[in-house]
């Protein structure tokens, strides 16, 4: 069975009943969906960072998981077993991409140059394996935020040493992310925002962070890198307050600075939620925007108010981001569905890795047929256009064609009698839609 304890993970459909038995009961990669294999819709990709690294731990227990690369103790010795063991899963799950932070990959060096070459040696063995198995980066990234000199920001650090370090650490990262061929590169701010306004200069910090993300764009044309720069948005946590609160914060941050044609957004459902929002609306903010570049694969816990990264197994959730996409053609021109997640910790074995993974790529492979029904009969279209119907001709025509004044709307609107405009105004019969999309969930996963 090789290094783990369990066999690839094949594509059953119903032949096996609904107990899940690490089999994938939806996620049929070569299936034709929309016109595209299931595959190519959704790019899944694994996080080194929860999948290898994460040791069950919460801020009241110590860690539970059980890992098979555990035996090694020594640092650098664990960090490249790590690497068979992660390209061996990817391959059992059927899984072409995967994500990696450069902390998660090597110990850290009293210096950065020692840290470098610790680094460096695990990405050639990454590098081998890439090329021995066709798997591929989809994105990586700096952990700007782990180590405590960090305490305070990387980008927005009120110490220029720090800030300093910062922008050196980033410089070898879009190195190895140009030499592993990554398709994004991805900036998460996770102590990027402030703790206390009282001792808080908010512009000099985002201006600082503006130009170092500048610095990054400039680089990557030197170097040749073509990935696409992408930015996650969160509001809270670690920090009081982050700089890239949701989708529309971190957009108009990004126009701002003049970084609106480098950068589009990496999306997280649990981030959506920690900002009052649904996974939905932050993709439909940056899709209509023309922003969206990459997502998360998670959920969080709504009854619980910090970052559950727990596997997504809420379908509702998942076909709503699928119908999103499908909306868009596709997650960004070369974004995926990561896998920020980890497992609970009372989910602590080997074999639980795989299963979790199993969960998330059936829910939302799930969603995409579920999504690609409703698309099919244009019901979300239809329901949009007859509610706005009104704006297709006359006064509300004139309005979109931007051949409207105040003044026309009041020669319009001045004698029209309450009973005209209450009329006017027809019913959504909302329940009867959310009903309706119940019914595709339960009649187009029936009909897979």
């Amino acid at each position: 069975m090789g290094l783990w304890d369990i066999d690839k993970i094949e594509y059953v459909g119903h032949a096996k009943g609904v107990e899940e038995g690490l089999a994938f009961h939806y996620y049929d990669k070569d299936r034709v969906v929309a016109g595209k294999p299931m595959k190519d819709w959704l790019r899944f990709a694994v996080a080194w960072w929860h999948t290898f690294n994460q040791g069950l731990v919460d801020p009241f227990g110590d860690p539970t998981a059980q890992r098979p690369y555990y035996k090694y103790t020594d640092p650098m010795d664990q960090a490249l077993a790590k690497v068979d063991y992660a390209f061996e899963l990817f391959q059992k799950l059927g899984v072409e991409f995967f994500c990696f932070h450069d902390r998660d990959l090597a110990p850290e060096g009293d210096t950065l140059r020692e840290t470098n070459a610790n680094l460096d040696k695990v990405v050639d063995k990454i590098e081998q394996n890439m090329h021995d198995t066709g798997v591929k980066l989809l994105w990586n990234t700096s952990s700007l935020f782990t180590n405590k000199r960090f305490e305070a920001g990387a980008g927005t650090s009120p110490f220029a040493d720090i800030y300093a370090y910062s922008g050196a650490q980033l410089k070898h990262s879009l190195e190895i992310g140009k030499r592993l061929g990554a398709e994004n590169y991805v900036f998460w701010g996770g102590r990027e925002g402030y703790e206390s306004l009282w001792n808080t200069e908010m512009k000099r910090e985002q201006d600082h962070i503006a130009a170092l993300f500048q610095m990054c764009v400039d680089y990557a044309h030197e170097i040749g890198m073509d990935a696409q720069f992408l930015i996650e948005p969160k509001p809270k946590e670690p920090t009081l307050h982050q700089y890239d609160y949701d989708a529309a914060t971190t957009i108009n941050f990004l126009r701002t600075y003049g970084l609106d044609k480098d950068f589009k957004l990496n999306l997280e459902g649990n981030h959506a939620n920690l900002a009052m929002h649904t996974y939905q609306h932050e993709i439909r903010v940056a899709r209509e925007a023309g922003f969206l570049g990459s997502l998360d694969a998670n959920q969080g816990d709504k009854l619980i108010g910090w970052d559950m990264d727990e596997f997504p197994s809420d379908l509702y959730e998942t076909t709503a981001v699928m119908w999103e996409v499908l909306a868009a053609g596709g997650i960004g021109p070369h974004g995926g569905l990561n896998f920020d997640a980890k497992p609970r910790r009372t989910s602590f074995t080997p074999e639980d890795l795989f299963r979790t993974h199993v969960v998330g790529m059936d829910s939302f492979a799930a969603g995409l047929l579920v999504a690609a029904k409703m698309h099919e009969d244009k019901y979300i279209e239809n329901l949009q256009e007859q509610r706005y119907s009104s704006f297709d001709s006359g006064i509300g025509k004139s309005v979109e064609e931007g051949k409207a004044s105040l003044a026309s709307l009041e020669d319009y609107a001045i004698d029209k009698p309450q009973a005209e405009l209450i009329a006017a105004c027809k019913s959504d019969h909302l329940e009867s839609v959310k009903a309706t999309i119940n019914n595709y969930l339960v009649e187009a996963l029936a009909q897979a």
